[in-house]
């Protein structure tokens, strides 16, 4: 028997929807008649999230992989021995193709490194920069009586070697890595990312057509690698615009319109400190890359943003992937999320938003997408600075007592990413290298249930920057230990007692009174709220306290 779940209730209509949505945001002070525009946000890129969406797009879906995707585990130890014992643990626990970052290890090592694996069977994807030439000879010797199922030579789309490997690649090995990675780790947004993929892939198939391949084979040699972020429905978007914006180029080209995708959880968005959460992390972006589709799925262990992962870190990370394939099912339906609303139309917008900054590309050269990915860049260093993108565990309810795991130095994380919590972390590390830990006193007035919410916000704060707090009256202020205090309270108490309680910390001694809250009183030098430039008040801090940075 069908149930209608909707028996009984009238449909709702846009302007029903407008007016419920005014009265709420009426009571806090908005006096507008937009709420669309209101409730709206604004992306990086420029692409606006609506709140509400009604109907679908009218573009093409792109279902991208059936059933479970490739599992595939990093390596980026100097040694070779430590490597292989590495690889075969990863093969034997879920892992079912292998990246080699060859940034440490020499290409010479790639027949110990690999000793024992199965060619045949796993996938081998190498990432060799300058020294792809060699590495590729060396593992094409290697595999030579090998009928290799997948896996990536991993030259760039500008190496000035791939024409002479053109022809070379055989079996189901591919030529080409078009890494917009290295975009993300830069800064850009989503839609720059796309935009930048396209860009190099389109290089790529003019480089290998000019070597003398058929376009269609040219296709088929190229590999796309992303980056997966905590942002689910933002990572599930972009890899379903990025098959539909090759497919555009495949349309052009007169290629098959197909698009491989490996999807790697960002190493931007990785945490030094309380790094324990990056488990949280990175299991959102295997989840979001799963769903989006994605072929092949790398999720960075929750330690490398230290070091060289530990055998622990790399056994989580398989795991995770192990638990949404095998446990949650994640795998089991191709495009979940299509038919959404919401994310029909976000894809709909980061594809278009990409191609046009692609044709802008092609027409006026890189300054445009560098000048894009600048301002991307500086928007969300504004928002992580005033925590509007908080980072839990470092902006965000952060431990001051934690004790930061130990790793060997080497390349924890591809490339060299600019994480989103550095300049938090130089802050505490700052911090924690002073003989006495960096302390400001938070001066209640009133009973605890008037000052907690303040004061608990304000030792948040000032905890983010590795600054200790100690609570009490304000005759409780002591100069020998600290030079700033900071009044909590509610806006009531303020009103009739902040001018008073900051003169008297500066009888005490205090030489800079912050206030917890909005307004301005009598002897208060500055204030701190929610949304205010969380960096600026540590900064400032760190200053008057006489802290050199």
């Amino acid at each position: 028997m069908k149930v209608d779940l909707a028996a009984g209730f009238d449909p709702g209509s846009r302007e029903e929807w407008r007016a419920l949505a005014l009265g709420v945001l009426r009571k806090s002070g908005y006096e507008g008649d937009d709420p669309e525009g209101r409730l709206a946000t604004r992306l990086h890129d420029g692409v606006t999230i609506a709140p509400l969406y009604d109907g679908l797009p009218d573009a093409p879906r792109l279902v991208g992989r059936a059933g479970a995707w490739d599992v595939r585990q990093r390596h980026a130890h100097p040694g070779a021995r430590e490597t292989r014992e590495a690889i075969l643990a990863d093969l034997e626990n879920g892992v079912s193709s292998l990246w080699l970052d060859l940034t440490a290890l020499d290409p010479a090592d790639l027949p110990a490194a690999l000793d024992g694996v199965l060619l045949d069977l796993a996938p081998v994807v190498l990432d060799a920069g300058s020294r792809a030439a060699r590495a590729a000879h060396v593992f094409l010797q290697l595999a030579e009586h090998a009928d290799l199922p997948g896996g990536n030579l991993g030259f760039a789309p500008g190496d000035p070697d791939l024409a002479e490997f053109a022809g070379r690649a055989r079996g189901g090995l591919r030529l080409v890595v078009v890494d917009a990675l290295a975009y993300h780790d830069r800064g850009a947004a989503d839609a720059q990312e796309l935009a930048a993929s396209m860009m190099q892939g389109v290089a790529a198939l003019r480089r290998l057509t000019e070597a003398g391949l058929p376009v269609e084979r040219a296709f088929e040699l190229i590999e796309f690698r992303y980056a997966a972020t905590a942002d689910q429905f933002l990572t599930i978007a972009k890899l379903r615009a990025a098959r539909r914006l090759w497919a555009r180029v495949a349309e052009v080209a007169g290629g098959p319109a197909a698009q491989l995708q490996h999807a790697v959880t960002s190493g931007a968005m990785m945490t030094a400190r309380d790094p324990w959460v990056n488990m949280l992390r990175t299991t959102l972006a295997c989840f979001a890359a799963g769903a989006g589709g994605a072929d092949a799925v790398t999720v960075q262990p929750f330690d490398a943003a230290l070091g060289l992962p530990d055998a622990f870190a790399r056994r989580i990370a398989r795991n995770t992937q192990s638990l949404l394939v095998e446990e949650a099912g994640v795998a089991r339906v191709a495009d979940p999320a299509g038919g959404s609303w919401y994310v029909e139309h976000l894809t709909d917008d980061l594809a278009n938003a990409a191609w046009d900054l692609f044709r802008q590309t092609e027409r006026h050269g890189g300054q445009v997408i560098e000048e894009a990915m600048r301002r991307a860049g500086a928007s969300r260093e504004k928002d992580v600075a005033r925590r509007k993108q908080p980072i839990t565990g470092v902006s965000e309810f952060p431990n001051l007592a934690e004790k930061v795991p130990a790793r060997t130095p080497g390349p924890g994380l591809p490339g060299a990413p600019h994480r989103y919590a550095e300049p938090f972390e130089r802050l505490r590390d700052l911090a924690d290298r002073q003989e006495t830990r960096p302390e400001v006193f938070l001066a209640t007035l009133g009973p605890v249930a008037v000052h907690t919410a303040r004061a608990s916000f304000a030792a948040n704060l000032f905890a983010a920057g590795g600054i200790a707090t100690v609570t009490g009256e304000v005759a409780d202020f002591d100069p020998a230990r600290t030079a700033v205090a900071c009044v909590c309270s509610s806006d009531r108490l303020y009103a009739e007692q902040a001018a008073q309680a900051a003169a008297a910390l500066k009888e005490a001694g205090a030489a800079k009174v912050w206030l917890a809250g909005r307004g301005e009183y009598e002897g208060v030098d500055a204030t701190l709220f929610a949304g205010c430039d969380a960096l600026d008040v540590l900064e400032t801090t760190f200053d008057d306290l006489g802290v050199e940075r």
